[in-house]
């Protein structure tokens, strides 16, 4: 399992609209094979930060599968604007639990 991680930083003012993009486009990362689940959380201190995590089987489902397909291009038209800056993308696999 890998955990893609990317901190949002909204432009000040979009976060209502930033939020109904984000419910709108779930759909296209949500039928993406590979695709385990979406979380995205907003910083208290920092409201127009959002925190994004997404679930994935593989590293590739994400970096090929999701990115290479349609769906990522609508996810993009849909999110990609908010952003300012552009967020840093990484992955994480679990290595201790409790």
């Amino acid at each position: 399992m890998i955990t893609e991680h990317a901190l949002l930083e909204v432009s000040p003012g979009q976060e209502d609209a930033f939020l109904e993009a984000m419910d709108s486009a779930k759909v296209h990362i949500a039928g993406s094979p590979g695709f385990t689940s979406l979380r995205v959380e907003r910083c208290v201190e920092r409201p127009s930060c959002f925190l994004l995590l997404a679930e994935w089987e593989r590293l590739e489902d994400h970096t090929e599968g999701f990115r290479g397909s349609a769906a990522y291009r609508e996810w993009r038209t849909a999110l990609h604007h908010f952003y300012d800056p552009f967020p840093v993308v990484e992955h994480f696999e679990t290595v201790v639990t409790a």
